[in-house]
């Protein structure tokens, strides 16, 4: 049978056109010799056939980048950047993103990314190329520190000549110009057993699991390390349970991956990048091609026959042959082009029957983080007035120093087709809130943010939803919360229901480019989902892992999670295992060999976790004998609540601490820069000399954000003051206990000062008489 390929961008024959060496230097700027402090930047290459490079400054331009530049003869040559002026879709009359070619040290005079919206060709002025300079440098120079972004440059000396645009035609003319062969190659280390595109927290496991059960695995990354969502590109924490019934050993896998700190959008180290990837290279069965974009298929029929894969640098093809591949983009890249079943946005109620599906079903997703964070300085700086970022007024600001998941835009665009305004529009509130921070806030923030600056803004923006590709169960709200029992049952989900929508606030004041969500949870019990959701319906020979797989929207809310996922990956590379001892396919491995798999995930493929310190409710040796909990009888009040109304202040002194079970703490709403506070406060003086903390979230095995620096305090003249016998700092227990000298208090406040990702949650406080 013969294949059929289908590519990203456009056909390999030239369409109109060819590339002529004798007049023309063709150059992709994110294949540049140095990239300085450019950045390459793959997320839109489904869209526009290739990378760019990105002058991600946060305001301060970046260091140049250059290459060699090599001309065919002397003479006069046309100027040509393929950039865009990124702000138009918002303003034409503002470009923040502009920048200029310095050739062989001097600076052209032109000021590029200055004009159009669409990606275009933007010409500058001529230059001259003497004989004696035919080989010489080019150089990028940043100019503002905005993002300005380059995807190639081209100098001419044919008169006619003008380089074209439209996809169609421009994808076939790069493709010469820079040396493509019409016939890919294959991967020199293939063929391989699997094919995993996508090298997140589940594109990982799924590649480490079917290797360590004997595959010959090639994992496809488009970045330089794995993580995706969890690596300190984009900065997102663990979350979910592992290691639970039915199948304890599912995530022994995850929890190896584990980060001992937690937080969203915290400094790089948080997220040990190093740690994944050193595991991943343990891996002899593995082969990584990192900074490789899956950009098309081969098919044979129904199956896919390869994957093609582009370096997102050098534009460098290979074909991935396999008969076996697992799509882990989370976009559904590999199912798209092969022709999966897949669905996008909200299902109606009438179609799915989920009472939280909208009575008519849209387009909407979930949207994308562009997370970001202030540092302090040793002096104060500066941010400029920006006129076309995102205005905000004393009444449309919410001062903060740091932007969590909840910086969130795009619920209402294609998460696809229209990513790059979807990041783009982040990045305009972040800029234009630090620019209000620096320049309009009243009260004490000025003083605040006057030795601040940004210290991280995310370019790569964290999804969350967008294609889920279909398989012969599509996972539904009614199946998790009416916990409807699979006979392949297999990966557990933790999570709530967790959706997210446009604050009411955010869609008044910014309608149409909202930037901030709230989330709207369901609770749910522990939930096994069935293997069939992890492999295409109508694509015979792809798994899926991760947020791609056949849910509804609704069901997405739980499944999204990235240690789910990561089991998920871990069943992946389990069922890929049977199907090459039995030479058969996702499918048949439900039809024919359940038991084995059941077998399989009983077993696991890494050996149990080992508990970590900070994780067991260790009671403490005193409190056998401690007598009452004396905060039972207290009347609790606290600074907030979380906004999906799960975790009310009742949970904090109601004798109840089930460290597995997240549904009986109470939870703080997100505060940026101010202090969380629970009070107690007794009919009559109480007498108390110990207390105990209960703190964190139930997570991989153990539990985990614990509140970090707290102190109790009680009135003296009027006023709230610390007992500082009782302040703990750099807390890193889930179940905190300590004696102290006995005090006579009728109110007590417990103040938290600080705990990750500024919310604070706790299943129990109790305190104490101890009269040893």
């Amino acid at each position: 049978m013969s294949a059929s390929l289908i590519l990203a961008g456009g056909s390999l024959s030239a369409q109109q056109g060819t590339f002529d060496p004798a007049t023309t230097v063709w150059l992709e700027a994110e294949g540049f010799d140095s990239k300085g402090g450019w950045v390459v930047d793959q997320q839109f290459i489904d869209i526009m056939g290739s990378s760019i490079l990105l002058a991600h400054g946060m305001g301060k331009p970046v260091q140049d980048a250059q290459t060699r530049v090599v001309f065919p003869k002397a003479g006069t040559y046309r100027v040509f950047v393929r950039t865009r002026n990124w702000a138009a879709p918002w303003t034409e009359e503002f470009a923040p993103g502009q920048f200029q070619l310095v050739l062989n040290g001097k600076t052209l005079p032109a000021k590029f990314g200055s004009e159009g919206n669409p990606w275009h060709w933007q010409q500058g002025d001529d230059v001259t190329v003497d004989a004696d300079r035919l080989t010489g440098t080019l150089a990028l120079r940043d100019l503002t520190g905005f993002d300005g972004r380059v995807d190639a440059i081209c100098f001419t000396c044919d008169e006619k000549f003008t380089p074209p645009n439209d996809l169609p035609l421009l994808t076939p003319y790069r493709r010469e110009a820079i040396g493509l062969p019409q016939i890919i190659p294959d991967a020199e280390e293939g063929p391989f057993d699997l094919v995993v595109a996508g090298g997140g927290i589940a594109g990982t496991c799924a590649a480490i699991s079917a290797a360590r059960l004997g595959l010959h695995v090639a994992l496809v990354q488009d970045r330089p390390l794995v993580g995706g969502n969890n690596s300190s590109e984009v900065r997102v924490h663990l979350q979910g349970q592992i290691n639970l019934p039915p199948y304890p050993n599912l995530g022994n896998l995850v929890a190896q991956m584990n980060h001992r700190r937690d937080g969203n959008a915290m400094p790089a180290d948080y997220y040990e990048d190093e740690k994944k990837m050193n595991l991943l290279a343990a891996e002899t069965g593995v082969k990584a091609y990192f900074c490789t974009r899956a950009v098309g298929v081969e098919m044979e029929g129904k199956k896919i026959a390869a994957v093609i894969g582009k370096d997102t640098e050098t534009g460098r093809e290979q074909r991935f042959i396999a008969p076996l591949f697992a799509d882990c983009t989370g976009d559904g890249n590999i199912g798209y082009y092969a022709g999966a079943d897949w669905r996008m946005g909200r299902e109606s109620r009438a179609e799915t029957g989920e009472p939280l599906a909208p009575e008519t079903g849209d387009k909407m997703t979930m949207g994308a983080s562009v997370q970001w964070y202030s540092v302090e300085t040793d002096t104060a700086t500066t941010f400029p007035v920006l006129p076309w970022a995102v205005s905000f007024r004393h009444d449309t600001a919410k001062p903060m120093l740091k932007g969590d998941w909840d910086w969130e835009t795009g619920l209402n665009y294609d998460q696809i087709w229209d990513f790059e305004r979807i990041r783009d529009n982040g990045l305009r509130a972040v800029y234009g809130h630090w620019a209000y921070m620096k320049n309009q806030a009243d009260g004490d923030w000025p003083e605040k943010v006057r030795n601040r600056q940004l210290g991280w803004v995310a370019f790569i923006a964290g999804k969350r939803e967008s294609r889920r590709l279909l398989g012969d169960v599509i996972l539904q709200e009614q199946d998790i919360v009416g916990k409807r029992p699979w006979p392949d049952a297999c990966v557990t989900t933790t999570w709530t229901i967790d959706l997210h929508y446009p604050t009411d606030q955010n869609t008044r004041d910014f309608p149409g480019e909202e930037f901030m969500t709230v989330a709207r949870h369901k609770r749910i019990e522990p939930y096994a989902i069935p293997y069939r959701c992890l492999y295409s319906r109508n694509i015979e020979n792809m798994f899926m892992a991760g947020r791609d797989i056949s849910v509804t929207h609704a069901a997405l809310g739980t499944i999204r999670v990235q240690r789910t996922g990561g089991m998920m990956g871990e069943v992946v590379g389990m069922a890929a295992s049977l199907c090459k001892k039995h030479h058969t396919t996702p499918r048949g491995v439900y039809l024919e060999h359940l038991d084995e798999l059941k077998a399989l995930m009983e077993k696991g493929v890494a050996p149990p976790p080992v508990p970590q310190s900070r994780s067991a409710a260790s009671q403490p040796a005193w409190l056998k004998n401690a007598g009452k909990n004396l905060a039972r009888d207290a009347n609790v009040t606290v600074s907030s609540e979380h906004s999906s109304g799960l975790y009310s202040a009742a949970h904090v002194n109601d004798g109840i601490y089930d460290l597995s079970n997240n549904g009986s703490r109470w939870v703080s709403s997100h505060h940026e820069d101010t202090s969380h506070w629970v009070t107690f406060r007794w009919e009559k003086p109480v007498k108390i000399n110990a207390f105990r903390v209960l703190t964190g979230q139930a997570g991989a095995g153990s539990p985990q954000t614990p509140i970090r620096d707290f102190v109790f305090q009680r009135v003296y003249s009027s006023k709230w003051g610390n007992i500082e016998s009782t302040a703990v700092t750099e807390n890193q227990q889930c179940d905190v206990a300590r004696r102290f000298p006995e005090i006579e208090v009728q109110e007590l406040c417990l103040l938290i000062t600080v705990t990750p990702g500024n919310i604070a949650r706790l299943w129990e406080v109790e305190f104490y008489d101890l009269k040893e």
